[in-house]
């Protein structure tokens, strides 16, 4: 399994559920961290090729970049799954992801009701390349629509990234100094976000995250990130193991796995796992 960073608390929960899975399945399971570079990414997915691996995991750095390995490996008839981001232009037996569009679309009506449906917001983009990225934004918007009273005045890419998080939206706040709303990607942004706004996060200014990481979850009982949309890491990483073994022994693979998201607000932050 090559993972796309284990800088980010949300992939290293991926390789605990995955980890857990490949021992109670007797699965051999080595994972590598492409530490968010995609020509290094490639190299591993081309070691894992020629190391005549029964399955590949990937959860891609970049959707495009990582599909001349995946077709390699397709060559080679190794079946691959995909994890949180597809892969393009390649054949994988299996993509198991959250269901982002809908996750998108839930933060985007738990903000703008919790502003009472007015105000200015900014959008904190992933990292460009990513499916995860693309949908969660295009779910928001989508999910913005009900709420013509919501104005989106700019959006930028964080990369996925804490400290780019801050720095963006440092930036950002000097543009706009009377936002209202911050929807961020994932949660490691939106942490970012939080120290950038200092005391105004969770009073004059409302940010929302994704991931659940239990960075998030900590924030949201505090009070400083209004909500985060959670996914289920370990789940993911569970079912990734589960599908690749299945597709390694030539059995049949459902193509797509959606894992469900749900929003983590204050009220109900109590009954999720850390």
């Amino acid at each position: 399994m090559s993972l796309s960073t284990l800088n980010n608390p949300f992939f290293v929960q991926i390789k605990q559920g995955a980890q857990e899975e490949a021992d109670k399945l007797g699965v051999d399971l080595t994972v590598t961290d492409a530490q968010n570079d995609a020509s290094q990414q490639a190299n591993q997915l081309q070691n894992f090729t020629s190391a005549n691996s029964g399955a590949i995991i990937v959860n891609p750095v970049d959707s495009d970049a990582a599909g001349p390995a995946v077709r390699a490996a397709n060559k080679a008839r190794i079946p691959v799954v995909a994890i949180d981001r597809g892969v393009n232009k390649a054949e994988t037996a299996a993509l198991v992801a959250s269901d982002n569009v809908e996750g998108g679309r839930l933060g985007s009506k738990a903000l703008a009701e919790k502003l009472g449906g007015r105000g200015t917001i900014v959008i904190l983009q992933g990292q460009p390349g990513t499916s995860a990225s693309r949908e969660r934004g295009a779910g928001f918007e989508a999910g913005l629509r009900d709420y013509p009273g919501i104005t989106v005045v700019a959006k930028q890419p964080a990369d996925f990234d804490r400290t780019k998080g801050l720095d963006v939206m440092t930036n950002l706040l000097q543009a706009h100094p009377d936002i209202k709303g911050v929807f961020a990607e994932n949660d490691e942004m939106a942490l970012g976000a939080i120290k950038a706004l200092g005391t105004a996060a969770g009073t004059s200014v409302q940010v929302i995250g994704f991931d659940g990481t239990p960075d998030g979850l900590t924030a949201v009982e505090s009070g400083t990130l209004f909500a985060s949309v959670a996914q289920q890491p370990k789940e993911l990483g569970r079912i990734a193991v589960r599908n690749a073994l299945l597709a390694a022994q030539h059995k049949t693979v459902e193509q797509t796995v959606h894992v469900p998201v749900q929003v983590v607000t204050k009220q109900n932050v109590a009954g999720f796992g850390k």
